[in-house]
């Protein structure tokens, strides 16, 4: 039983206690008040009547007219005169019933009041004795009519109450409303704190789940700056903060490997041209200046492409991969724009010779090393055109379609409408691989007639930039609807970045998704991790709106912005997909396996469950069990 009903539970019982004790004792006394008087009346009539008769003389017919007048102007039960032996001279009785109250009533609450007794003389002689008790009718219905009326003040005065205690009530349970949404945000993992109330015993309940989760918070902020920090020792350049080459070579091979983007793109290098003369010239210090301003630059332009990054891949040579850009010609001029107006300017009059730069394309499939031979050879093309001068190889281009942007809308919206879209179903599999998890529905577009599929990174991109997220989201879901309806197990989906923060959208996912109550516990959404910090308000409205159906909700490719994750304390999370990045060649990588086994036991310690996303080889399964994977998906892993 809930307090409120507790609550109100004590009310109706205080109040009846309350109440009935008061109706007893009116009652009670209003019947001792009424016996009182029944008993003085009927002692006053009885000397009345006898000082009446002590004074006529006593003959029969006398005697009886007076006491017959006196019966019937009066209202008495009975009047009897009886002689000194015992025996009645006159009688009259009341044969009629008592009426102005129920017959329960008179017999609960019965009246006993002495009838009068007063005695008649004839002369020095006693004639008899008048007995006499009045008719108990009038009292009766006086006591039945004060116990109607105390019987309705206290039902309007229950009324009232019971409006003020709802009131009083409202108040009281507002602050522990607060109390319950913070309980229950905590047992679904999202660790808020709330206004103390003004009620003490309220107050210390609130501010010791208060102090939990700040104490909570702190652990997870504690834990996250901790492994952010081993996240960029293992991963990162500690010169000019880019990708150092194991990282950025796990993340390029996953952009040629996976599916998040379109299937071409652009790999550039730039290659300092003489950095052994550049530190010898002006020092260590003085080039680390010039290498940090550098990263600092390519970390900018990272920032404004999704997806895009840049890595140190030797001493003097970084590599930056563009998966939104298919033209390296085009990657090439805006790399070297954006150096030549906010780095060139400050090195090259003590350095003329600074810089080559160089770019090729790719098309999924691609070989690793066929492409860095290529972007070498780019690399040596750049240098023969002379100082600070780049070259862009258009050799193997036009992987991706070419189509107008209102063609690709036309063949968009016919996709949606038209039955275009498919799903492919991937295992994420548990500890043990024999055992699933669920599966991942990832989107397909059949293109034409022919049969040719297209995946998420060749046409998402474009549809976003036409605003057709939101239709093709949705038909996802329905997709993966009707899949979880034929048959058994879970299916994870994946929601576009710019479609979590589409109102409409979600008020359309909502109403679909109560469609199909039976299904939501099986049915999964993941956002990738750009999408969640990009529209994070967004996305707990999300997060709250799913998980209020019963579906559970997780983030892809995590671990990118480890240092924006202490956010995620207060969005209840079931589970997180960690970047391929990480786990690709984690075997060989201790530093790696450090900071996954720190961020497994920090997600576990909040209730959420960890997969390891691309992985290669089924090898690895054991080393990432160990580590504290609960699931993995990718290449190597038979469902």
């Amino acid at each position: 039983m809930s307090l409120v009903k507790q609550l109100w539970l004590a009310i109706v019982v205080v109040m009846a206690i309350a109440f009935g004790g008061s109706l007893i004792v009116n009652v009670l006394s209003a019947r001792a008040y009424l016996q009182q008087q029944l008993q003085i009346k009927n002692i006053d009539n009885a000397t009345s009547l006898a000082l009446a008769l002590t004074q006529l003389d006593k003959e029969p017919m006398t005697v009886e007219l007076l006491v017959s007048a006196q019966f019937d102007a009066g209202h008495y039960r009975f009047i009897r005169i009886v002689a000194p032996t015992g025996e009645t001279l006159v009688e009259r009785v009341f044969e009629g019933e008592v009426v102005g109250a129920p017959r329960w009533f008179t017999q609960l609450i019965p009246l006993e009041a002495e009838p009068g007794r007063a005695q008649v003389q004839d002369g020095w002689r006693q004639f008899g004795t008048v007995v006499l008790a009045s008719n108990e009718q009038f009292a009766y219905k006086n006591l039945w009519q004060g116990t109607l009326d105390l019987l309705l003040w206290f039902v309007l005065g229950a009324f009232f109450i019971g409006l003020l205690g709802s009131y009083a009530l409202r108040v009281i349970t507002r602050p522990l409303g607060a109390v319950v949404q913070q309980a229950q945000a905590i047992s679904e993992r999202r660790f808020l704190t709330v206004p103390e109330p003004r009620t003490p015993e309220l107050r210390a309940v609130s501010r010791a789940m208060n102090d939990m989760a700040g104490r909570i918070q702190l652990m997870f902020a504690d834990e996250s700056n901790r492994l952010d920090e081993l996240h960029k020792r293992v991963n990162f350049d500690p010169v000019t903060g880019l990708a150092n080459r194991e990282h950025f070579m796990a993340y390029l091979r996953e952009v040629l490997d996976g599916e998040a983007f379109g299937s071409s793109g652009s790999l550039v290098l730039v290659r300092l041209a003489h950095l052994n003369e550049l530190n010898a010239k002006f020092g260590h210090q003085r080039a680390d200046q010039l290498l940090r301003a550098l990263g600092a630059v390519l970390l900018g332009c990272d920032q404004e492409h999704p997806g895009q990054r840049s890595g140190r891949v030797k001493g003097g040579e970084f590599a930056v991969v563009c998966p939104t850009l298919a033209s390296p010609t085009e990657a090439a001029q805006r790399l070297f724009e954006r150096l030549w107006r906010d780095w060139l300017p400050d090195w090259e009059p003590e350095f003329p010779d600074l810089f080559h730069l160089a770019a090729v394309s790719y098309v999924r499939p691609q070989n690793l090393p066929d492409l860095l031979t290529r972007a070498d050879q780019a690399l040596a093309q750049a240098r023969t055109k002379g100082p600070n001068r780049w070259h862009a190889d258009e050799h193997e281009g036009g992987g991706q379609l070419a189509l107008p942007a209102e063609r690709w809308r036309t063949l968009l919206t016919e996709a949606v409408q038209g039955g275009r879209l498919s799903l492919a179903f991937y295992p994420v599999v548990q500890r043990d691989p024999k055992l699933a998890l669920h599966q991942e529905g990832v989107i397909r577009l059949r293109l034409d007639n022919n049969g040719q599929l297209l995946s998420a990174g060749d046409f998402m991109p474009m549809a976003a930039s036409l605003n057709l997220t939101a239709p093709i989201d949705l038909g996802v879901v329905q997709l993966a609807i009707e899949h979880l309806g034929k048959g058994s197990g879970d299916v994870a989906v994946n929601l576009s970045a710019e479609t979590i923060a589409d109102f409409g959208f979600r008020n359309r996912l909502v109403q679909l998704l109560q469609g199909y109550p039976q299904l939501c516990p099986r049915l999964l959404f993941e956002v990738p991790e750009y999408g969640v910090y990009k529209r994070f308000d967004a996305f707990c409205d999300l997060v709250r709106s799913l998980k209020a159906l019963g579906c559970r909700v997780g983030i892809e490719y995590f671990g990118q912005q480890f240092a924006s994750n202490g956010k995620l304390t207060s969005v209840g999370l079931d589970y997180i997909k960690v970047h391929p990045s990480f786990v690709r060649g984690v075997s060989l990588n201790p530093g790696n396996q450090e900071f996954l086994r720190g961020l497994c036991t920090m997600a576990h310690a909040l209730g959420i469950t960890v997969i390891a996303q691309g992985v290669e080889q089924a090898e690895d399964l054991p080393l990432l069990a160990q580590l504290g994977f609960d699931g993995a998906t990718g290449p190597g892993v038979v469902g």
